[in-house]
């Protein structure tokens, strides 16, 4: 396959993962938008920004939209933020054509979501380098 479908492939492969979807936090790629996600979920953008060490091989950042109700102020996001720590930084993910490995995150304090005003959204993000293998 392409670096591209591969990068994606590894990322999403940590979100389909027992140990992530035992967390029971609804998680959709960007371009889905489901009729009614729930009150917490998140939502994932892989934005590929970098060469990387050959022609298969590239860097970036994940972006994570983090949702809850507003109401229980930023203490409930940032908890995702931490379980998202706990699965992404500093790991490496292989599904077969390559390697992602993720670095350190970021993370900005919740706001009010506009499409949904009983929403809070925050966002965690994270840098990675996913390795082709020629």
């Amino acid at each position: 396959m392409g670096k591209y479908i591969d990068l994606q492939n590894d990322i999403f492969s940590v979100f389909a993962m027992q140990a992530w979807t035992d967390e029971g936090i609804l998680t959709y790629p960007s371009s889905v938008v489901p009729d009614n996600p729930g009150t917490e979920f998140i939502r994932i953008d892989i934005i590929p920004s970098g060469s990387g060490v050959n022609l298969i091989s590239t860097s970036g950042i994940v972006i994570v939209d983090i949702f809850t109700l507003i109401s229980l102020g930023p203490k409930r996001s940032s908890e995702i933020a931490d379980l998202l720590d706990i699965h992404l930084s500093g790991k490496s993910f292989n599904t077969g054509a390559g390697t992602t490995q993720f670095k350190g995150s970021n993370f900005s304090p919740i706001k009010q979501d506009r499409v949904n005003t009983s929403l809070g959204m925050a966002t965690y993000s994270i840098n990675f380098n996913h390795f082709g293998v020629l």
